[in-house]
């Protein structure tokens, strides 16, 4: 099979990097004598037919640049079409005819699809209808177990790791408990390690169940100790023992439509109502998501966004590249999205966070 034309799309929620893929794509292609054809706003663009011809030009200069110049959506989910004129979230129609119509139509030879779960899910199921697809991970929630690292993860890290290391500063002057609320979902990557990294006194993630008690109890202990302050990080997907996890709301129609949030706000009230001392809340929320790439997630998405190209050409359609051991390679996308990547317990990064006096919220670890 000779590939002479294909199509490159960005899905599911923007994250730093996205642009250094499609960029690292189209030059290898390009160098190939390879047409790119850029597809706007996720499958979207497959459903509306709504491509553009990417060049040397477009893609100049777009390394360091957030989000995507494709454009992304996490709602237009062509097997659950709900979004006007075609579908409504009452009566969502099944689309994926269209977009199969549209990829023959455009003369594309291949599909590369950047993003998340979601997005592997639903290029999957078009692998199975039959689209040549290859799947680039892009997470900031790092939950993929098919790879050691999604881009856009560091960067995220670095921006939560720096919101507390300056949070530090006026909870130390204000002697006041600071709640710092991260993303990741079902998945405590972030909050983890940004407390490992800013200096966290408690951080509350998804894998290990806390309890309002022990909190309160550490909080005081450190005021005890002469500590005028407490630093709590907790994950977005963060539960309590009876397996509560806080939801903001949710979206008919999304590929992510619980959306969790507010855990920041529901411990505040509960820290200061029983300890007396005066706890503010702080969601960074869609800041992790945007603005330059890390150093890291540059070169990480350039190496992802060659390799990608590569397993084009070598007719690789089904799998998704991957990262492991600093090494590119590649693993299939069914594989890929059959386990979600959380943190261990038992595992090395929650002993350290042990060892150096980090609680965890829960009596039942450490």
């Amino acid at each position: 099979m000779t590939i002479k034309r294909i199509g490159i799309l960005t899905a599911g929620g923007d994250c730093p990097g996205l642009n250094a893929v499609v960029r690292a794509v189209s030059k290898n292609a390009l160098t190939h004598g390879i047409e790119v054809m850029g597809i706007r706003n996720g499958f979207d663009g497959l459903v509306r037919n709504d491509l553009f011809k990417i060049t040397n030009e477009t893609v100049s200069g777009i390394l360091t640049l957030g989000g995507t110049i494709l454009g992304t959506s996490n709602i237009a989910n062509p097997f659950r079409y709900t979004l006007a004129p075609f579908g409504t979230p009452q009566e969502p129609k099944d689309l994926s005819g269209v977009v199969l119509h549209n990829f023959k139509e455009n003369n594309l030879d291949a599909l590369i699809t950047i993003g998340g779960d979601g997005t592997l899910h639903m290029s999957q199921r078009f692998v199975e209808l039959g689209l040549p697809i290859v799947a680039v991970p892009k997470t900031i929630d790092n939950d993929l177990s098919a790879t050691d690292q999604t881009f856009g993860f560091d960067s995220a890290l670095h921006i939560a790791t720096e919101a507390i290391d300056r949070l530090h500063t006026t909870a130390q002057s204000h002697h006041r408990v600071m709640i710092v609320e991260t993303m990741g979902r079902y998945a405590g990557w972030i909050a983890l390690r940004a407390a490992l990294a800013g200096g966290g006194d408690i951080v509350l993630i998804p894998e290990i169940p806390y309890n309002d008690d022990v909190i309160v109890e550490h909080i005081l202990e450190r005021k005890n100790r002469g500590k005028t302050f407490s630093i709590v990080v907790a994950a977005e997907g963060a539960q309590n023992e009876a397996g509560e996890q806080t939801i903001a709301r949710t979206v008919e129609g999304s590929t992510d439509a619980i959306r969790l949030g507010g855990i920041a706000y529901k411990l505040s009230d509960r820290i200061e109502q029983r300890t007396g001392i005066e706890s503010r809340a702080c969601v960074l929320g869609h800041t992790q998501r945007g603005g330059t790439p890390t150093a890291f997630d540059r070169w990480l998405s350039t190496l992802y966004g060659a390799k990608a190209l590569d397993m084009v050409l070598e007719e690789k359609f089904g799998f998704m590249a991957s990262f492991k051991n600093f090494q590119m390679s590649e693993v299939k996308i069914a594989e890929a999205i059959a386990n979600l990547k959380r943190v261990d317990p038992n595992g090395d990064e929650v002993k350290a966070a042990l060892a150096i006096g980090m609680s965890f919220g829960s009596a039942k670890i450490g």
